[in-house]
């Protein structure tokens, strides 16, 4: 104890250059409490809207488990002892709830500490499958619903490198696995000494990529990755029995098409890529018979190392296969138009082709998209919903389509994308007899129903509205009412009006609730606590508030419990995450609700509330570039206007400090703290989680920058914060994850951060956590987080060595460095 005391007070001494080896800490009493709240159980609704399954959710795992073998290779991360992804969020028990009598059953039969994940119905809602974790392999698990009990399907290892590893076929009888391949033998040494050097080679050809992490380096990652995401298709019963299906191979995919005879197959292979991730790799792409055979191979996709970097770029030929989710099978694929390079001059840049069963026909033209394509929804011989949309000015629009006839396209919604205001909503799906999601409608396919966030001047108020889509009219069903939020979640009966909501307050936390919309019935589903009770009650308020160059912007204002006027000022925590707008109109849109339930996640600011202080968060910092200019053409000095106009805010209120306020942000925010630093004198400390500082290790783009560094050097260099460390006074927090798996944001971006503001004397603390990712999830490591922030502080905020660094908004707050 004497040894870690002594440790203790070293690392509260400041000295250049020291490395500390010190153990993980824990924050206040107050902060750990809430920081370890258990998760609020999540919520599935069976396709028939008969049953309601509750998931418990696994608390935050140890630093041992998230400690276990990882292999990253491709972009993936995979747990060699398990040959799933080392990476999961668990649910740890399942409980039924019968609707609408509301008898509620524990699942019988699982594992002693179960980790469940990949739960989902089957198509006629008589069963659930699931996988569960085991320290060995990944299984799975059958639930049988009227009964409630649950069984294991014996002697299947499931290949779950992917993700989803297994489909339900529309029979409910059936499902079509990923699993281990047979007699593979022992993995490759992953320390293999090497009989050559590693070499790649380009020979004239563009070939830009953005900066991915976890990519092959060699050839032996190359074997490993061969070996653990080899597959073989398996076409399993629910009786136990079980044929393989078609050869091994690295299957990303596997489908089988709605009326259950057929298979979609997308097998990755050679050449691989050492700059790519595999969604890039060459890849078949063929169709399989339920007995194994290869009915059609319908494309060969090679590598997709040429594609143009711009966000809405593709490669070309075919692209996107997948079943038409309401024919028997029928497959569908888009193919662009215009190279896949979007600022080529083209009237038509995608194209949808159907292929049906028994694919020996010539492909049918069924769409030509003057956009990019973006998604469709299919519902029935007469109408499909399709959505394209434009990068460059944010723009999209929404078509039916009658795929019994040829060129049938008629515009439904058209729009800015980012004009949350007048957005329409989403069509909402249920799962049809074979068990595939398809717009849900009326005989005569004239109607849809969308599910909308009502963004509005009054915040977020969800609805549900009924759209006859020949005649566009629309009839507002239901929409949510202060003082609560609610949530349509699901649509149980179209001619009832009959909904399943999830509602909340800013008291009462959210709970699902049968809700008749004709006559505003409202019966609970679910009685879940409020976890933050003994907290007395978070103080929220929305606030609205103008830049100064005239856009609206808002912040959520959280006061501590027992905050009283004339309390004064406070020392002030500022969360933001900036967003880029192409129109100052959508810029000054308010985001969020009022009334919503504050839940905290781990790496939420509002924990300081018990700590006395105002804490800003969800700050608004748009970034606006209209017209010809890109948003970040003026970076900094809108960050700044953004910063300055929610500190004037809140000292106009008489709750914040302007002399005592620290600015925080993870990932594309702590980029932004680490620019109000270097560009204004608005902030006595900052706090910068998992972030990018140096952006020319991002040249091909970054965020919502499509320009690379060679067409726009002057902005990468003034966006970049690392270019301005000999200007960085003020004290600054980096935390970084060891394992940080983000475009962009390399370990090395902090690495080289720090040592270029040590270099040049500022006051900075640099702090890696084993084993996490780019979102922290071991307790020890959110404690030890949460106790560095509150350190850093407490020391450099709320009791600073010299006070006034900043009097008042006018006295320097707005000065640009």
């Amino acid at each position: 104890m004497k040894q870690r005391l002594l440790l203790l007070a070293f690392s509260t001494i400041s000295v250049a250059g020291w490395a500390q080896d010190l153990p993980y800490q824990m924050p206040p009493k107050a902060i750990a409490t809430l920081a370890e709240t258990p998760p609020t159980p999540r919520v599935s609704i069976s396709p028939n809207g008969n049953w309601m399954l509750m998931l418990n959710v696994q608390d935050m795992p140890t630093i041992a488990e998230l400690s276990q073998p990882e292999l990253r290779l491709a972009g993936l991360r995979i747990n060699p002892r398990t040959n799933g992804p080392s990476r999961v969020s668990y649910a740890t028990a399942l409980r039924l709830k019968r609707l609408p009598d509301g008898k509620e059953l524990l699942v019988q039969g699982l594992p002693t500490n179960a980790r469940i994940s990949e739960v989902n119905w089957s198509p006629d809602n008589t069963k659930i499958a699931l996988t569960h974790t085991t320290n060995s392999h990944v299984e799975l698990w059958l639930v049988d619903v009227a009964a409630a009990s649950a069984r294991l399907v014996p002697n299947l290892f499931l290949n779950g490198v992917f993700g989803s590893s297994y489909e339900w076929v529309s029979d409910s009888k059936t499902l079509l696995a990923r699993a281990i391949v047979g007699g593979r033998g022992e993995a490759p040494a992953a320390t293999a000494t090497p009989t050559g050097p590693t070499i790649q080679e380009n020979n004239g050809r563009a070939a830009a990529a953005r900066t991915y992490q976890d990519l092959l380096k060699s050839p032996a990652d190359e074997r490993l990755f061969n070996y653990y995401a080899q597959a073989q298709v398996v076409k399993v019963g629910t009786d136990g029995r079980m044929q393989p299906l078609g050869s091994p191979g690295i299957i990303q995919q596997a489908v089988p098409s709605p009326d259950g005879r057929f298979a979609l197959i997308k097998t990755h292979h050679r050449p691989f890529s050492y700059t790519l991730p595999v969604s890039s790799f060459p890849m078949r792409v063929e169709v399989l018979s339920m007995e194994g055979l290869v009915v059609k191979e319908l494309a060969e996709i090679p590598l997709a190392d040429n594609v143009p970097t711009s966000f809405d770029a593709v490669p070309t030929g075919q692209r996107g296969h997948n079943w038409r989710e309401d024919a028997p099978a029928t497959v569908y694929w888009v193919e662009a138009q215009d190279g896949g390079n979007p600022k080529t001059t083209a009237p038509i840049r995608d194209k949808v082709f159907t292929l049906p069963a028994p694919f020996e026909d010539t492909p049918q033209e069924l769409a030509a998209l003057p956009m990019r394509y973006a998604g469709i929804y299919w519902g029935t011989d007469k109408l499909a919903v399709v959505q394209g949309y434009r990068w460059a000015d944010r723009h999209e629009t929404t078509w039916t389509l009658d795929p019994s006839a040829k060129n049938s396209l008629t515009v439904l919604f058209d729009r800015s994308s980012q004009d949350s205001y007048t957005n329409p909503g989403t069509p909402y799906v249920k799962r049809n007899a074979l068990g595939r999601p398809v717009l849900a409608t009326d005989a005569k396919s004239s109607v849809v129903y969308l599910f909308g966030a009502g963004a509005s001047a009054e915040g977020d108020r969800p609805f549900v509205d009924e759209l006859d889509v020949h005649t566009k009219k629309s009839t507002r069903w239901w929409r949510s009412e202060a003082p609560y939020y609610e949530l349509p979640i699901a649509l149980l009966d179209a001619n009832k009006h009959l909904l399943v909501t999830r509602r909340e307050s800013v008291t009462e936390a959210p709970n699902y609730f049968l809700r008749n919309a004709t006559n505003a019935r409202l019966t609970p589903l679910t009685k879940f606590a409020n976890p933050y009770a003994s907290l007395g009650g978070l103080k929220k308020q929305v606030l609205k508030y103008k830049r100064a160059d005239g856009v609206e912007l808002t912040a959520n204002l959280y006061l501590p419990p027992t905050y009283k006027k004339e309390d004064g000022s406070l020392p002030t925590l500022l969360e933001a995450y900036p967003v880029e707008f192409k129109d100052k109109k959508d810029a000054s849109q308010v985001k969020g609700s009022p009334y919503t339930f504050t839940r905290l996640s781990w790496g939420t600011p509002v924990y300081w509330v018990t700590q006395g202080y105002a804490v800003l968060q969800g700050t608004s910092i748009p970034i606006v570039g209209e017209g010809s200019k890109e948003p970040n053409d003026t970076y900094t000095e809108q960050l700044v206007a953004s910063a300055k106009a929610a500190i004037d805010e809140g000292q106009r209120l008489g709750v914040v400090d302007p002399s005592r306020v620290a600015v925080m942000g993870h990932s594309y925010g702590a980029f932004m703290t680490a620019n109000l630093l270097a560009h204004s004198n608005l902030f006595r400390a900052g706090i910068a989680r998992s972030g990018a500082y140096n952006r020319t290790l991002t040249p091909f783009g970054f965020q919502g920058e499509e320009r690379t560094y060679w067409q726009a050097p002057e902005v990468y260099n003034a966006m970049s914060p690392f270019n301005f460390a000999d200007k960085i006074k003020t004290p600054i927090l980096l935390i970084h994850g060891e394992a940080d798996n983000n475009s962009g944001t390399f370990p090395i971006q902090s690495e080289r951060f720090y040592n270029a503001l040590k270099g040049h004397g500022a006051t900075v603390r640099y702090v890696v956590l084993p084993a996490e990712s780019h979102g922290y999830t071991a307790r020890e490591s959110i404690m030890h987080m949460l106790w560095e922030m509150n350190t850093w502080l407490d020391k450099h905020v709320k009791n600073p060595a010299v006070v006034g660094a900043t009097s008042t908004a006018a006295e320097g707050q707005a000065a640009v460095k």
